[in-house]
């Protein structure tokens, strides 16, 4: 389950993620001051989760890292568990990531036909 090379969506999935380390660490302030998380855990749960999402931009390219990228957005919502405005940040990048990758499925299967048309 990826989209092709050229699928322009790609790009709007390459930024999901980068926004979502962001937002990781701007949610370890909210977990320490906030929540009052120790700092050691969220620095961990924190890091987890950014070095999957930069380690699943890094494999899109490649098709590698989509289940990787998939995982970033559990990650995200679980990170609820230590802050609770993450579930709300969480889904919201879910749904972001969901919807773009659906409407990448549908420009690959709609340009696919026209391409093995063009072939011929």
């Amino acid at each position: 389950m990826r989209l092709s090379p050229r699928n322009p969506l790609r790009s709007a999935l390459l930024s999901v993620l980068i926004f979502e380390v962001i937002v990781f660490w701007l949610a370890f302030a909210g977990m320490i001051q906030v929540s009052g998380v120790a700092v050691g855990t969220a620095a961990l749960w924190v890091g987890l989760a950014s070095v999957l999402a930069i380690v699943a931009t890094a494999g899109l390219g490649r098709g590698w890292g989509y289940p990787i990228a998939w995982l970033t957005q559990v990650v995200a919502i679980l990170l609820g568990l230590l802050t609770p405005w993450m579930y709300a940040m969480g889904a919201v990048f879910a749904l972001i990531w969901t919807i773009s990758f659906v409407l990448g499925k549908r420009l690959d299967a709609r340009n696919t036909p026209q391409q093995e048309a063009g072939n011929s």
